[in-house]
């Protein structure tokens, strides 16, 4: 945790950051306001503490008040509005790939063989995987040796479970070695990808698994996902593929992390900064349908409308059901995507740009820096490499921590729990103490 002797108290900070204020609220008023007015709205506590660390909850507490519609200068005709990333930012873990999990291990899907084989090799070249994803003799896998051995195994589950075109249930074709392999090697496709591939391949590539579904099919696989993973020991998960049917890829194993919670203080902020008077939006490098599910469905606790999401989009048919293809006239929410997302779509709306951004990742470093206007930035710690703008931003969130102008602000979890821990560092999986950065 980080020492209270290294920093100013709580105390100290809050009343500097009412200095702060009544100076820029000085600067942007036509006719200073009655200072007691600014500082009864400075002082005033409208964001519940929480587990956020002390100083960033100083630190928005203090936005809040002076940007929201308790401040003299408010303007409901020129909200200001606030910008989110969702995973691993407003919940701990990703709920795409939660919902990849569930949708593999509960076998929904609404494609036929040949149609999966042919979504899983979209613009996937036969380059080999990055070496970590060697199989257990240490041979490169590429696509064309791991598609096969998908499409067999899921071509037998096609034709014997009740679900899809069968008469088994699903505990029964659940012993089959080709559910094994089935869920492995499509949970390992996943991984490779995303770690050998750029995002811009490997982002939408999991998205193209719901085709066929409808939005509502999609936004009830989502809140199921979501349901589930409330029940689930945190944890990693490891995955091995059936030695009794090795395939052209040979036997492989995949992990992936389980116990997606939302972050309670996350459904706090969105609450208290719609009740302050901004308005609130999510952009998410997850497809559109979950996000959407996650953000207005009130079981998830952040309540705002489906509306103010922006996420991964793809094209529908005539009947509504999701084709394979990205949509036209929509950028990838993700890195430069995301900024282009905002200026399309919010900065065109208002005229300016996001006062407060929160993410937590690399898919998130462009929308942190690209606004003149954003003033605080919360970055949800995962140690990010410091060789990327997130990380460098984090290095800035550590060297900035107790001043009043600071822009970001570093953000501490607890891996074992899911939880904030009310300090910028994070306790890694495995770990027993807390850090700011990587490497440390």
């Amino acid at each position: 945790m980080t020492s209270t002797s290294l920093f100013p108290s709580y105390a100290r900070l809050l009343t500097l950051m009412v200095i702060g204020s009544l100076a820029v609220a000085g600067c942007q008023s036509n006719g200073a306001p009655h200072p007691d007015k600014t500082v009864a709205a400075a002082t005033k506590t409208v964001l519940a503490r929480g587990q956020w660390d002390a100083f960033n909850h100083a630190q928005l507490n203090q936005m809040i008040t002076q940007y929201g519609k308790m401040s003299p200068q408010y303007d409901a005709k020129k909200k200001p509005y606030v910008v989110f990333d969702f995973d691993n930012t407003s919940v701990f873990l990703d709920i795409e790939e939660a919902a990849l999990i569930y949708q593999l291990e509960q076998l929904q899907f609404k494609v036929t063989p040949q149609q999966l084989d042919k979504i899983i090799r979209t613009d996937i070249s036969d380059k080999s995987f990055s070496a970590d994803y060697n199989n257990k003799a240490g041979q490169a896998v590429n696509i064309n040796s791991v598609a096969p051995d998908i499409v067999a195994s899921y071509t037998w589950l096609y034709h014997n479970y009740s679900g899809l075109k069968g008469q088994k249930s699903l505990a029964e074709v659940q012993i089959s070695p080709h559910y094994q392999n089935f869920t492995t090697k499509m949970r390992y496709l996943y991984a490779a990808i995303g770690d050998t591939f750029d995002h811009s391949v490997s982002y939408p590539w999991v998205t193209y698994l719901f085709a066929g579904f409808t939005e509502q099919e999609v936004r009830t696989l989502t809140r199921d996902a979501f349901r589930w993973q409330q029940t689930q020991k945190i944890g990693p998960v490891t995955w091995t593929s059936s030695a009794s049917l090795p395939g052209k890829a040979g036997v492989v194993s995949v992990k992936w992390e389980n116990g997606l919670r939302p972050h309670a203080e996350m459904q706090t902020l969105y609450r208290t900064l719609v009740d302050n008077g901004f308005d609130v939006y999510v952009c998410s490098a997850s497809f559109t349908d979950v996000i959407k599910e996650m953000a207005s469905n009130p079981e998830m606790g952040f309540n705002i409308s489906d509306q103010n999401v922006y996420a991964m989009q793809l094209e529908r048919d005539a009947a509504g059901r999701i084709v394979p293809k990205f949509r036209e006239g929509y950028y990838q929410t993700q890195g430069k995507g995301k900024t282009q997302t905002i200026q399309k779509f919010l900065v065109s709306k208002y005229g300016y740009g996001p006062i407060f951004i929160a993410g937590d990742s690399e898919g998130d470093q462009n929308m942190m820096q690209d606004f003149a206007d954003t003033k605080k930035v919360v970055i949800v710690n995962r140690l990010r490499k410091p060789s990327t703008d997130i990380g460098k931003f984090s290095k800035e969130a550590v060297a900035t921590y107790g001043k009043a102008d600071a822009k970001y602000l570093l953000q501490g979890r607890d891996a074992h729990t899911g939880k904030f821990v009310p300090s910028s560092k994070t306790i890694a999986y495995g770990a027993s103490e807390g850090k700011n950065l990587k490497g440390e």
